[in-house]
């Protein structure tokens, strides 16, 4: 049986793909896991400036595999929705939350469908590529469920909250243009994979400290007061300034040449 969730790294960027394309990589108990499990290690590998998230085969993902439904060890019970370890998120919000977690850049390429779980997934992301023809849906009304793997803390940061509600209430799927214009997502490329690396590449060649701090300002001073996000910005560049990435990226401008940053 092959791995749900496949893992690579060159330099210093990760490669994470969703491994059933047999099944349109519908989300299975052990993806799950494997997903939140892969955050995890990638958090804990300093080397690592960027993560790229995608699909194998057509799709990124179909939503939940229904077959969980008969699966033995599935239960939606106060032990299944405790938080897992330090994380607020459990274990299915896990699979989604954890890539907000990580505190390096996520990006997200989205091919064919991202459906229920799938699109979960990928706003779990800090940008989001995605094909023209590429459909995005809330799903989960379809088997009279919410949505519940933190799509609560991932989409407010995107969507206003009346398109929300028309999304889950209604479980249409919007093209690639919509999401778009919606802010669904962040472009719209040929190939998102491909795109998502050159991102990725770019974002591996700046200050690992200050691509960091800038993931840790955007994502906690938005629900901030003034007084606390001015504080916590300032808290940041201290941080920052002065250590010897930052210097290195004032050296590496004036004498015209590639900087060497310290993992």
């Amino acid at each position: 049986m092959s791995e749900p969730v496949l893992v690579s790294i060159d330099g210093h960027i990760a490669r994470v793909a969703l491994n059933r394309p047999e099944k349109h990589n519908a989300v299975s108990l052990e993806m799950f896991d494997a997903l939140g499990d892969a955050c995890e290690k990638l958090a804990s590998n300093r080397s690592l400036r960027a993560v790229v998230l995608y699909g194998e085969g057509p799709d990124l993902c179909a939503g939940i595999d229904v077959d969980i439904f008969q699966d033995a060890e599935f239960a939606i019970d106060a032990q299944s929705m405790a938080p897992v370890g330090a994380s607020p998120a459990n274990r299915f919000q896990r699979a989604a939350y954890a890539w907000r977690e990580l505190p390096i850049p996520v990006i997200c390429a989205i091919t064919g469908v991202a459906y229920g779980a799938g699109l979960q997934i990928a706003l779990g992301a800090d940008l989001r590529y995605a094909t023209v023809d590429a459909r995005l849906s809330i799903m989960e009304i379809k088997w009279g469920l919410i949505p519940d793997m933190a799509i609560s803390t991932t989409i407010r940061d995107i969507l206003p909250a009346d398109r929300v509600k028309e999304l889950a209430w209604s479980g249409r799927s919007v093209g690639g243009e919509e999401a778009l214009q919606m802010g669904l997502v962040t472009a719209l490329h040929d190939d998102p994979l491909r795109a998502a690396m050159e991102t990725a590449a770019a974002i591996s060649t700046k200050s690992p400290d200050a691509i960091r701090s800038m993931k840790q300002l955007i994502n906690s001073a938005w629900k901030m007061s003034e007084e606390e996000a001015l504080a916590l910005e300032a808290e940041l560049q201290l941080g920052v300034l002065g250590e010897e990435n930052q210097l290195e990226a004032v050296a590496a401008n004036v004498e015209k040449r590639a900087p060497v940053f310290r993992d």
